[in-house]
């Protein structure tokens, strides 16, 4: 693989948010304004959408555990605020910058000086792409319905997951991300037994630097996002980061990002 598929996301004085395919990837806004991402596994043969999210909903609890959408909010512009968003195609090593890649499809958005808009501002590209990558399995997935009771479901399954991680065995993770480590290892041209060797060994070597403690999910620690059209559930804290999470060696915090939908009345992490 010489080259790859890239996200790239700049915002000035504004939060932004990127989207492909109805899948929120990037989120940029105060002390981080750039924001890069390769993106094979969201991307489809033919036809794909991509989305600029200016001053994006924040992520809080609710009845239905989404995003927090109180309507638009007026501004004026100072003429210094503006976001980008580009689909890329670096070399493989490569930085990803306009400079130095081909741009695929952007969405740029600066207002003038003086200027009126409301957030969130939303705007819009779709573009064809001639690649060959195979027919994702979330695609397939059927909509799944906010509800507490889908919240009990997740936040056990998410529970297993989490206590796999509190005695350093990663096969819980593993077997719950088979379907995503399948996809991603055909996405990125890589070796499946190799990406889930590396894994198995990050998450040892983790445990072994600091015992992890992984979040206990229950239900109320549960924030659910319907991406995808509802066929991919985000798994957030109330904070909007992944509910997976530990802390690590050094300070730091490793997080687990969960999309997960439902297949044969099954749960599988697929993105």
């Amino acid at each position: 693989m010489e080259r790859l598929l890239v996200f790239r996301l700049e915002a000035v004085g504004c939060s932004a948010e990127a989207l492909l395919n109805g899948i929120p990837l990037l989120r940029v806004g105060g002390e981080q304004m750039l924001a890069s991402l390769p993106v094979h596994e969201f991307t489809l043969a033919g036809r794909n959408e991509i989305e600029l999210i200016v001053g994006p909903p924040a992520l809080g609890g609710g009845a239905g555990g989404g995003a927090d959408e109180k309507g638009s909010e007026p501004h004026l512009s100072d003429g210094r605020v503006g976001a980008s968003l580009r689909l890329m195609l670096p070399r493989v090593g490569a930085v990803a910058h306009p400079a130095q890649a081909r741009t695929l499809a952007s969405l740029d958005w600066a207002p003038a000086a003086g200027e009126l808009y409301r957030s969130p501002l939303r705007l819009h590209e779709g573009l064809d792409l001639p690649i060959a990558f195979p027919r994702w399995r979330w695609l397939d997935a059927p909509v799944l319905t906010l509800s507490d009771a889908l919240k009990e479901e997740l936040a056990d399954y998410v529970l297993k997951i989490a206590l796999g991680l509190a005695n350093g065995d990663a096969e819980p993770l593993i077997q719950a991300s088979r379907l995503r480590l399948e996809e991603l290892a055909q996405a990125y041209q890589r070796s499946l037994p190799g990406d889930v060797s590396r894994l198995r060994a990050h998450i040892q070597q983790l445990h072994a630097a600091q015992p992890l403690k992984p979040i206990l999910p229950t239900p109320a620690k549960l924030l659910m996002r319907a991406v995808a059209g509802g066929r991919l559930i985000e798994c957030l804290a109330p904070d909007g980061l992944p509910l997976l999470r530990s802390a690590c060696a050094g300070g730091g915090q490793m997080l687990w990002p969960l999309r997960v939908a439902a297949i044969g009345g099954e749960f599988y992490v697929l993105r």
